[in-house]
């Protein structure tokens, strides 16, 4: 079944560069179009030109050629969508619209136009900006709380994956960004104090298993740790 999906796009691939336009682009019509566009909550996608050639980047591709239909409008095989160079008349805001594939004159405003700095919270995390990061991800909870975007389990697989690269300090902020997003679950903090033991930190190790223990008063690793680190102290 994969391979035969594989075929199917590799033939329309082939049939859509076959058919795909020769344009001969003006200078303000690539200055009004290149740019960054607003993919989902968490993505975008780059257009740019190239010796008067119109290029996509999207989702980690950096080099993707639709075929162009017309000086506005062409292909994405990647997506299986014709899109359009479009400006919301009311607004003035540019997109990519979406055209109808029943009617060629129809289209919707779906990705917009965002500055060329324009940054997601991913983009931001990657960077290590742990803060606008937090702020982007707090932001799509706002909107979507069940956005596939702040997996809990997706930040602390990337908490400990930063762990095992010896990279503490990192590992404790993104640790910090999962409480912020969930501060309710007692996973968080269990991998916060995790976090704070491995740099040597035993007190903040103490005050996060210790929530943690609040949470979750099954929690062994925590109840060990709050119990040693009290008798310590005594």
């Amino acid at each position: 079944m994969k391979s035969k999906l594989l075929l199917i796009i590799l033939v329309i691939t082939l049939l859509g560069v076959s058919c795909s336009k020769n344009v001969d682009y003006s200078p303000e019509h690539i200055e009004k179009t290149s740019g960054r566009y607003l993919y989902n909550a968490d993505e975008v996608i780059d257009v740019y030109y190239k010796d008067n050639k119109l290029y996509v980047k999207w989702r980690g591709a950096e080099k993707i050629e639709p075929v162009i239909l017309d000086e506005h409008t062409f292909f994405m095989v990647d997506m299986y969508q014709k899109l359009r160079f479009v400006e919301n008349p009311e607004t003035k805001n540019r997109y990519l619209g979406v055209v109808s594939e029943e009617d060629d004159t129809q289209f919707t405003y779906d990705y917009l136009k965002v500055a060329d700095s324009f940054k997601t919270p991913s983009m931001y995390l990657k960077e290590h900006n742990f803060e606008k990061a937090l702020e982007g991800f707090l932001e799509i909870k706002k909107q979507d709380s069940t956005s596939i975007f702040i997996e809990e389990r997706e930040f602390n697989s990337y908490g400990y994956e930063l762990l095992r690269k010896g990279q503490n300090d990192d590992a404790i902020a993104v640790f910090k960004m999962n409480v912020a997003l969930y501060p309710e679950s007692d996973n968080v903090y269990d991998s916060l104090a995790d976090a704070f033991l491995r740099s040597g930190d035993s007190l903040n190790a103490y005050n996060n298993y210790k929530k943690a223990l609040e949470l979750d008063s099954g929690n062994p690793r925590a109840r060990k740790f709050v119990k040693a680190f009290e008798e310590q102290q005594n």
